[in-house]
């Protein structure tokens, strides 16, 4: 069986973004037991959640990210106009000319 390691940076995401989530909870005065009841998943969820672990769906993230107000984060994840690495190949490919293009019967 091929196993897959989590490459580190991921690892560390997922617990900044698990601690994140859990402080903005505590913030909010927003008991475990509460956040997961409105968020309509498990306290055992929510405590993988904000431990970082691997194997959460995006489904659960998003719907704690619902019940903390913090949900139009998750949309811009991956928003073109913030990509910079996407816009910065974009322009590269750019070409260097633009011809008027001829028209038939032209030499």
């Amino acid at each position: 069986m091929n196993v897959t390691r989590t490459p580190l940076p991921v690892k560390r995401a997922l617990k900044k973004l698990g601690a994140d989530l859990r402080d903005a909870r505590r913030r909010r005065r927003i008991p475990v037991a509460l956040a997961a009841e409105r968020a309509g998943i498990s306290r055992g969820t929510l405590s993988k959640i904000e431990k970082g672990e691997e194997g959460v769906s995006i489904g659960a993230y998003a719907k704690i990210l619902f019940v903390l107000g913090m949900i139009d984060r998750l949309a811009e994840l991956s928003d073109p106009g913030l990509d910079t690495l996407g816009l910065e190949l974009e322009t590269e490919s750019l070409p260097k000319r633009i011809r008027i293009p001829k028209e038939k019967g032209e030499a």
